[in-house]
């Protein structure tokens, strides 16, 4: 594995945090089932990769210096 991505583009660790989040509204009596979870870590990825794109934009627009 010799390429590198940005942490947002990790759908492990989407997929981890939506099965932290899973667990905790399981314990407050809300279950998601297997679905429900692949669909919300696809989700999460494409937000996180759509962010990205828009924090890449903004710093690009609001820079003082050139790209050399």
């Amino acid at each position: 594995m010799t390429d590198i991505k940005p942490w947002w583009q990790s759908k492990t660790l989407w997929g981890a945090l939506v099965t932290l989040g899973s667990a905790a509204l399981g314990l407050a009596g809300l279950e998601l089932g297997d679905a429900d979870r692949q669909a919300l870590v696809e989700l999460l990825t494409s937000l996180g990769a759509a962010l990205g794109g828009v924090i890449a934009i903004f710093g690009r627009v609001t820079a003082k210096s050139r790209i050399g």
